[in-house]
């Protein structure tokens, strides 16, 4: 039986209703606090928050290409009769309206790529908004509604303040139906490799989501977003009682990037990588769980390298609050926010010790010098830039990673024609060694006949060879 894992575009269904004691028992409808009180109704907590959940509508432009393009036969004797088309897409999601001047938090895929985005409230108005920040590695997208009109807002909670078993209620907009409410409980914490990006810590929870709940609400018994659901595990497209969601501790770091007018959403740079710890490692190492982030590589001059962190060694807690793996020392870190510092629990040898971690932004080592390159080379199109920690972790690259980088292809330049991509590092031209952009433009003008040029494409070396 296959499994498989995807994102949740919809809001939940399910209410729980009141067992019928008494006439007039609905003017006294309360929130459940006990097991006897569970005969009670969500209702009021649902009145309360419902009107700050949003549907999402994002839709985009796909420009189809005509399979004849390029055909000199075709092109010669139809031209442009066949020209490229254009066709619309559009998505379906949810979102949370965390301030009154209608700022909204949702998740990345499901706006990412739109032209044109809006939402719909419970009332059944509709306003226009714009992206303020986004970024697909946290898969969150902040949104902001463009009018002077106050809106009702959901707090955030602590979402550090969740266990195992908590009552939890989502809101959101599943396949399309309309407002929905689930409730259920939180199944599990700290759940990591459930989408493919580089962030990998989420609530686990039961509550009903399906298709259409990506964006929305995700909350506890006392009217606090603790979560933006954004997955379901499925095998079959709808629900099956495990869903996940963002905790509402990285969505306020996030919200106030976003506040704070940055353009992009920067995590700390600590110079290292880490791998996680398996059962193999742990018994190796005489540990007696196999937890925690071991330290691969420590870059010179990094901030990990001046806390004195070491090759070898394992981190098990940030701040006194554990760390399962890796994934969950970086959602410690990012949440911890730039310009702090940190402590961290590092096991060497049997011996713990603590170690203090500045959480600095990542330096540019060597000044990006960003470059369009033009004139009669294989790289014309191309725009290039000296790699340095803060370049790499924009173009989401080895934090290590040094030399020449493509950033960006022109669309339909020779570039993009003899198949340059984003991320590729230039190696060499023609024998050279290329180390900055000065020395790549420099080789350019030159103007050879013949070109071979070396580039690292995914750690992988590619040779190739241009008249």
């Amino acid at each position: 039986m296959q499994y498989l894992l995807k994102r949740a575009a919809l809001p939940f269904v399910a209410l729980v209703l009141a067992l019928p004691v008494s006439a007039n028992a609905q003017t006294a409808k309360t929130v459940p606090q006990s097991q006897m009180e569970m005969q009670l109704s969500f209702a009021p907590l649902v009145k309360q928050t419902s009107g700050a959940v949003v549907n999402v509508y994002a839709e985009k432009t796909i420009r189809r290409q005509s399979p004849f393009a390029g055909d000199p036969f075709f092109e010669e004797f139809f031209g442009q009769q066949m020209p490229n088309r254009s066709e619309k897409q559009s998505s379906l999601g949810s979102g949370v309206i965390v301030e009154a001047n209608g700022t909204i938090v949702t998740n990345n895929h499901v706006v990412e790529g739109a032209d044109d985005i809006k939402v719909a409230l419970s009332d059944g108005r509709e306003f226009p908004c714009k992206v303020v920040l986004r970024d697909d590695r946290v898969d969150l997208a902040v949104l902001k509604v463009d009018t002077k009109e106050s809106f009702p807002t959901l707090p955030l909670g602590n979402s550090d303040a969740v266990e195992v078993g908590d009552l939890v209620m989502a809101i959101g907009n599943p396949f399309g139906v309309g407002q929905t409410v689930t409730s259920g409980i939180v199944s599990a914490l700290a759940r990591n490799q459930v989408v493919k990006n580089e962030f990998g810590f989420f609530i686990q929870t039961d509550a009903s989501i399906n298709p259409g709940n990506s964006g929305g609400a995700l909350m506890n018994m006392k009217g606090e977003l603790i979560g933006i659901n954004t997955a379901i595990f499925s095998r079959g497209g709808g629900s099956n009682g495990i869903g996940f969601a963002i905790p509402a501790n990285l969505v306020k770091v996030f919200l106030a990037s976003a506040d704070a007018g940055v353009k992009s959403f920067e995590r700390p740079y600590v110079g290292a990588t880490f791998d996680a710890v398996t059962s193999e490692v742990a018994e190796a190492l005489g540990l007696n769980k196999a937890r925690g982030a071991l330290v691969v590589k420590v870059s010179d001059g990094s901030p990990a390298a001046k806390a004195g962190l070491k090759t070898g060694e394992i981190v098990t807690a940030v701040d006194g609050i554990a760390v399962e793996h890796p994934d969950a020392l970086l959602y410690r870190l990012t949440t911890a926010g730039l310009g702090k510092s940190v402590q961290l629990t590092v096991v060497e040898n049997g011996r713990e010790q603590q170690i203090a971690l500045a959480l600095a932004r990542a330096p540019e080592t060597a000044p990006r010098d960003q470059r369009t390159i033009g004139g009669r080379t294989p790289f014309t199109g191309a725009v290039v830039e000296n790699l340095s920690p803060r370049v790499a972790d924009e173009l989401r690259m080895p934090s290590e990673s040094t030399g020449v980088v493509v950033s960006e292809v022109k669309e339909d330049s020779l570039a993009a024609r003899l198949g340059f991509e984003p991320k590729d590092i230039i190696i060499s031209i023609n024998g050279t060694e290329v180390r900055t952009t000065k020395e790549l433009a420099a080789v350019a003008d030159e103007d050879p006949s013949f070109w071979r040029v070396e580039i690292e494409r995914d750690g992988q070396r590619i040779r190739q060879f241009f008249r």
